[in-house]
């Protein structure tokens, strides 16, 4: 198992929380050299939040725990390529890198509808993106196919 599957894992762990508790299931681990920082699950429903989203948690815990918004040197490692919103919240927080799991032909800013990362003037960040990417890609399938 490479390190970014093994913190792909871990994220994918937290997205069975998300889904346990009926939210989309989307988790999010951040890392700096090799201890995880923080972690989030998506929460928009808990919080009627359309913020919540667990890019955004890890980020806002992550700045907490290191006592600083600019995130140099750690790693997001993200079950869900991230949309618009968290993908600005990523490039604007200085994160070096960002792992992903299931790509989003619908809402994902990290190379599918869109790549905000190679934008003119974007923060520089390494982007990677398919890790894990059937397994990820299966939890949300299974879950967005219960709602319907």
């Amino acid at each position: 198992m490479t390190r970014d599957e093994k913190y792909m894992r871990i994220a994918l762990q937290y997205a069975q929380n998300a889904l346990a508790s009926d939210e989309i299931p989307v988790g999010a681990v951040i890392v700096k050299g090799e201890s995880i920082i923080s972690f989030g699950i998506n929460q928009t429903e808990k919080d009627s939040d359309p913020t919540s989203h667990a890019e955004i948690i890890a980020i806002r815990k992550a700045a907490q725990a290191l006592g600083d918004w600019r995130l140099n040197g750690c790693e997001l490692f993200c079950t869900l390529e991230p949309c618009a919103m968290c993908a600005g919240a990523i490039l604007k927080s200085r994160l070096s890198r960002l792992v992903f799991g299931a790509f989003d032909p619908n809402d994902g800013y990290m190379g599918s509808v869109m790549d905000m990362s190679v934008t003119p003037k974007a923060v520089s960040i390494e982007v990677l993106g398919g890790i894990l990417m059937d397994e990820c890609s299966l939890l949300l399938r299974n879950y967005l196919g219960s709602k319907r």
